[in-house]
């Protein structure tokens, strides 16, 4: 049993942040970005695949929505279970077995041989993000947290640009299957050097000392927070048009430019690369904007989703013009710029012990109220509309229309976040 010396210096730790602190940090941000590296590869190898193995547009964007339900069935209940088992144990055995999957999906011959891999890749995942968001937010104080969110949601940007780079390079010439068995081998190294981050266990509070609430208790305490349920609206709106991007935009840009996957990969790669810029920044302002004002930390998704949306429809108006993706990489700014204030806002307005809930709820809300059917969605209208490059321009602009409509809901959620805020005391202490 601690004594209260030994927990208060803990306690104190936390508050200023430590080598433990940064080593959970680097550790996350790394398999943050295999983590996307692995998701995204998969939008630069859709057009050989198609051809490959003779699938439609909306087989090939079930083929990546089958990722997304992996990830948002699982993502709550794990979370739940990571709050009260171990993040360090659950992120690093999540890493291995998502690496474990990707491989698979690279030795996949035929559709149902892709979406089985691809299911298992989104269940390894679910658990990470939660985990790692819970356990970095527990590593640092309030007043650091949009910083050291910033720096874990660049991985996001850089992920996703290597993915599609070296995804793209490694498909023209060795084939579309090498990227995924090539991508999986960091993964598992990463998830043994997890085994050693020190995590931090949640401090007993008078309503959960003696045992745990139960799980749809749990679930209720976060959900009955209105700044909480606005949120979770607003995020699923906004992933339906990030996502769908995310996967669409290289095979548009094949379309549209008549370009090989290999140029479209280091396109959308460039544009990534400045989306990381993103990332830091919105770290800063969220920081900065919440010292200013009591929402300040709530603008930051309104101002980078209402703009976002407005210039995707203008990117895929000027047909990727110069100009065109000078605009895209400012979106991608913008989309960056969103995260490191959502997943903080996440952890601003609930207790230590429904940290993972909290972003394991994100996470099934993300995608299950858009993430999950954007790109499958957009493949579908592509289809309708005649596919082609004229059938996909139409339907990834409608995706902007839902990054202006998420704007509007964080807008709302705004109202009440400084009140819940208000509530929430942090206290954590190191585990044995």
């Amino acid at each position: 049993m601690r004594d209260q010396e030994t927990v208060s210096k803990q306690i104190s730790e936390l508050k200023t942040g430590g080598w433990r602190a940064h080593y959970v940090l680097i550790i996350c941000t790394l398999l943050y970005i295999i983590n996307y590296m692995d998701r995204q590869v998969f939008s630069v190898i859709l057009q050989p695949m198609k051809i490959d193995l003779g699938l439609t547009d909306a087989q090939c964007g079930l083929a990546s929505t089958v990722l997304i339900f992996g990830m948002a069935f699982f993502s709550f209940p794990i979370a739940y279970l990571i709050d009260r088992w171990s993040r360090r144990k659950a992120i690093a055995l999540m890493a291995i077995f998502w690496s474990i999957a990707t491989f698979a999906t690279g030795m996949a011959r035929n559709f149902i041989a892709v979406l089985i891999p691809r299911f298992f890749v989104g269940l390894g995942e679910a658990g990470f993000v939660p985990g790692g968001t819970a356990m970095i937010s527990a590593s640092y104080p309030k007043e650091k947290r949009g910083w050291a969110m910033g720096i874990f949601h660049i991985a996001i940007p850089l992920g996703a640009a290597a993915g599609v780079i070296l995804g793209g390079l490694l498909s023209v010439k060795y084939g579309w299957r090498t990227p995924f068995l090539f991508f999986a081998v960091p993964g598992v190294i990463l998830g043994i050097l997890a085994f050693f981050m020190k995590d931090y266990k949640t401090a007993e509070q008078p309503d959960t000392a003696g045992g745990f609430k139960s799980f749809f208790v749990a679930l209720a305490d976060v959900l009955k927070l209105p700044t909480m349920r606005w949120y979770y609206l607003g995020l699923g709106i906004a992933v339906f048009m990030t996502s769908s991007v995310l996967v669409w935009l290289p095979s548009l840009m094949m379309r549209l430019m008549n370009i090989s996957e290999a140029k479209a990969g280091i396109i959308t790669g460039g544009i990534g690369l400045m989306a990381i810029l993103g990332a830091p920044l919105g770290g800063f302002l969220a920081d900065f904007w919440q010292k200013k004002n009591s929402r300040g930390r709530m603008y930051i998704p309104v101002v980078a989703y209402i703009l976002g949306g407005i210039l995707l429809i203008v990117v895929v108006l000027t047909r990727f013009s110069y100009v065109g993706i000078a605009l895209a990489c400012v979106y991608g700014i913008c989309a960056a710029m969103a995260m490191p204030a959502i997943a903080a806002i996440s952890q601003d307005v609930v207790p230590v012990a429904h940290k993972g809930l909290s972003m394991g709820l994100a996470i099934f809300a993300q995608y299950m109220l858009g993430g999950a059917w954007g790109p499958y969605i957009v493949g579908a209208v592509s289809d309708g509309l005649g596919g082609g490059a004229e059938g996909l321009s139409a339907a990834v602009m409608l995706c902007g229309g839902f990054g202006i409509l998420a704007g509007i809901l964080f807008l709302v959620a705004s109202r009440t976040y400084p009140e819940d805020w208000q509530k929430v005391k942090d206290e954590a202490i190191l585990e044995e």
